[in-house]
């Protein structure tokens, strides 16, 4: 079995929080984009009344905003040694997305 060291596994996790910074940068356009063609949710005149349409929307609307806060918490967070709270703030971005993603699809078009 492997033997590594507390420097080896601290950098290794720096440039995962690095690596996870440039995904929430790289999302960030497509973030703006969704929310710019949010309102396309209620195309359809039943989804105006549809809970899921705004939920949708919100998610869309929100989601160019957690692409930025995200990150930006979690080196926050990172530079105190909270290392727990700065990969669960880095994590909501993803989470979002996912969650965005699921509720999407239950929207009629």
């Amino acid at each position: 079995m492997l033997k590594t060291s507390p420097e080896l596994m601290r950098r290794l996790r720096l440039a995962g929080m690095v690596v996870c910074t440039v995904a929430c940068a790289a999302l960030l356009p497509l973030g703006a984009v969704g929310a710019m063609f949010s309102p396309l949710v209620f195309d359809q005149g039943a989804n105006l009344f549809n809970p899921l349409a705004w939920l949708g929307f919100l998610l869309m609307i929100g989601f160019w905003i957690v692409c930025i806060l995200g990150p930006f918490v979690a080196w926050v967070f990172w530079t105190r040694n909270r290392h727990d709270m700065a990969w669960a703030a880095l994590s909501v971005p993803f989470v979002w997305a996912f969650l965005l993603a699921g509720v999407l699809q239950f929207i009629p078009a």
